[in-house]
């Protein structure tokens, strides 16, 4: 939607001229026009490319990106020239079980193929004599993932489910690769390392994902030159038991997390639903992290604004009464109790007042569509309208109001930690915006911060005594306190005990501090992209689409793979790619092309299609009806799943939406939930 009206500021026939003219021109402009909204609108399917005889659970485009590599449960590698549509090598890769991961090893001339499989070795092959080099058999669980870095081409690592991130160099004779990160030795024996990427701007930081909600970013660079100078002291000085213990030295890691997971794990668990990061990718210009959370949604982080979590990760005795930043504050000063009545709450570099709450024409057309579709209690196309409003308008303090309000009645998985978020952000604008506080208590109530939710709530009505003995209130005030009384125990343990509530997935009764110290100090996220399911598969992808990721790409398990703006985060595109699940999705370097694959064992090549061509039958027209069912699937129970999986229709599953309960508005009073 906005990325069509931005192509209307520029003037396409001049940019074609000076292309064909100035050939100094012709990369900017394949860049800016590589993926628009009126491609995507287009998107559709091609070509299958024919030549697996099993799952197809890799793929890779070389640099210039005129092949595509892919790997299967075959145990086969397959080179393809995706413009032909041809195979050019088939090799089989000496692995004995299926392969996960294939890269093509930089400035090797494509000559150099890495492949990682569930036979836990890894093997470089070279293309032109198809021959197996090197095979490598350090690992001791499935090789998930491999990945390489253009400034060192004899370089790479992987990623196993023994919890060890592995390097290799090429230049050495040794058949041997060094351990670069052990996972085990923070979060216990059964960690497992799904994946890992390099940013591609700068190589020297690589950021990795394992079973559990935190992701971890690390400094190669630096720790290397700990282990180095730790290793040239060791005959001149005599070192302490922690330092010769310590693997990865101050400052080298940095841990990001959706706010809400931590708390929300003993939930999960108990539901037996397994957070997982099944993927993570850094944006063309190396300043956003992606990451798609097995269990749950697609998260985005900035690398570059980072933000703390609004949730309660610290234990009360280490919260600060000065609101230190270390102590888990937000970036823009909401501290983790929250300190309220709002009227303390002062947030930096804040220049916009209440006052400015009018809106353009043209957007408040946007919020009255939005409110209209909230009426009809149609409660995803009003989110995105607002979210379409606050991109254009992000200093609006009532679009952020409605959107809560939105979130709150849908009630997806993360849905009532965002509605949180926009309630916070609307304080900031407009400090006396009364909806926004009562819905804030509300939230705090849903998200399990009972005594927060009663501290927000008393502030509350002294800011706004004429609403104290509203409905809403009284309803509200009766759930907290039924709250407070049936679980006293529980909620002193949530105070005094929240590391418990950090670090219970990783089924390990001991956590090193310095790895609590880190979880501790996690970053939030930017963007959360929902629609899809990621539950029975462990390598589901989400990528960048566009040189700029304008776009944001991701599998599902519904056989689908789901397209969102991302500024936006508004769902805009749903292509069916897999008769069952598609687990990779890989853009094209300067093309809007696709590549797609999963269960069947074909590869899949998708593009704009021609505005001639006949009606594409693989769009899902109703994408509001695909992700609510989505949402279905993942609060499934397992054996709902298994049996989804196997093509059964199973009606009543547990799930939320326009059919859910309105129990939280169901008195609301004077105290609307409605827009404004």
């Amino acid at each position: 939607m906005f990325c069509g009206e931005a192509m209307t500021t520029v003037n396409i026939t001049r940019d074609i001229l000076h292309r064909q003219i100035r050939d100094k021109r012709a990369p900017g402009f394949q860049r800016f026009y590589h993926v628009t909204d009126p491609f995507i609108k287009r998107l559709g399917l091609e070509a299958e490319l024919q030549g697996h005889t099993g799952c197809v659970n890799c793929l890779e485009w070389n640099e210039r990106g005129d092949l595509l590599a892919s790997g299967s449960d075959d145990q086969h590698a397959v080179i393809w020239d995706p413009f032909r549509h041809k195979k050019l090598t088939t090799m089989h890769t000496g692995h004995a079980a299926n392969i996960f991961s294939v890269k093509f090893l930089p400035h090797s001339g494509d000559r150099i193929l890495v492949t990682g499989a569930a036979d836990t070795k890894v093997h470089v092959h070279d293309l032109t004599v198809k021959e197996t080099i090197h095979m490598f058999s350090d690992h001791t669980n499935r090789v998930k993932r491999i990945a390489t870095a253009p400034m060192w081409p004899n370089t790479f690592w992987s990623a196993a489910e023994d919890g060890i991130i592995r390097q290799y160099d090429l230049r050495e004779s040794s058949k041997h690769s060094e351990v670069l990160i052990d996972l085990t030795e923070f979060c216990g024996q059964l960690v497992e390392a799904k994946c890992l990427a390099v940013n591609p701007r700068d190589n020297n930081y690589l950021a990795v994902g394992a079973n559990g909600p935190f992701v971890r970013l690390y400094d190669i660079r630096m720790i290397h030159n700990y282990r180095k100078s730790m290793s040239q002291g060791t005959s001149a000085a005599v070192h302490t038991f922690c330092d010769r213990q310590k693997p990865i030295p101050d400052g080298a890691g940095q841990y990001y997390v959706a706010g809400h997971l931590p708390v929300k794990l003993p939930d999960y668990n108990n539901r037996l639903r397994v957070l997982v990061a099944t993927y993570v990718t850094f944006s063309p210009d190396g300043t956003e992290l992606l990451v798609n959370m097995g269990g749950e949604q697609v998260y985005l982080f900035d690398l570059t604004f980072k933000q703390r979590p609004y949730t309660f990760l610290l234990p009360k005795k280490c919260q600060s009464s000065t609101g230190d930043v270390q102590n888990g504050k937000t970036t823009n000063g909401v501290s983790n109790g929250i300190h309220l009545p709002t009227s303390h709450i002062r947030f930096a570099g804040s220049k916009i007042h209440s006052s400015s709450t009018e809106l353009p024409p043209h957007l408040e057309k946007i919020k009255q569509q939005a409110n209209d579709a909230f009426a009809r209690q149609q409660w995803t196309q009003a989110i995105q309208l607002y979210s379409l409003g606050i991109h254009q308008a992000s200093c609006n303090a009532m679009l952020y109001g409605n959107r809560a309000a939105a979130y709150m009645k849908r009630k997806w998985d993360g849905d009532h930690y965002d509605a949180l978020r926009d309630c916070l952000k609307a304080l900031t604008l407009n400090p006396g915006h009364l909806k926004a506080h009562f819905r804030l208590a509300r939230c705090l109530f849903e998200l399990k911060y009972v005594a927060e939710a009663l501290e927000c709530l008393d502030d509350f009505k002294g800011k706004f005594p004429e609403q104290a003995h509203s409905s809403a209130c009284d309803a509200l005030d009766k759930d907290i306190k039924a709250a407070l009384f049936s679980k006293t125990e529980s909620a002193d343990d949530k105070k005094a005990n929240s590391s418990i509530r950090i670090h219970s997935f990783s089924r390990k009764e001991s956590i090193p501090e310095d790895e609590l110290v880190l979880r501790e100090r996690s970053f939030d996220y930017k963007h959360r992209y929902c629609g899809h399911c990621n539950t029975t598969t462990d390598i589901k992808e989400a990528n960048f689409f566009g040189s700029k990721g304008q776009y944001i790409v991701s599998g599902s398990d519904d056989g689908s793979f789901f397209i969102w703006e991302k500024e936006t985060t508004n769902l805009v595109r749903i292509l069916q790619g897999d008769e069952s699940i598609v687990n990779c999705l890989q853009p094209h370097p300067s093309y809007c092309f696709l590549a797609t694959s999963g269960i069947d064992p074909v590869v899949r090549l998708w593009n704009p299609r021609p505005e001639t061509e006949c009606e594409n039958g693989r769009v899902v027209e109703d994408m509001d009806g695909a992700a609510q069912a989505n949402q279905r699937r993942m609060n499934a129970d397992p054996l709902e799943v298994m049996l989804l999986n196997m093509g059964y229709r199973i009606t009543g599953l547990r799930g939320v939406g326009p059919e859910g309960s309105d129990d939280e508005d169901s008195s609301e009073g004077q105290v609307q939930c409605r827009p404004s």
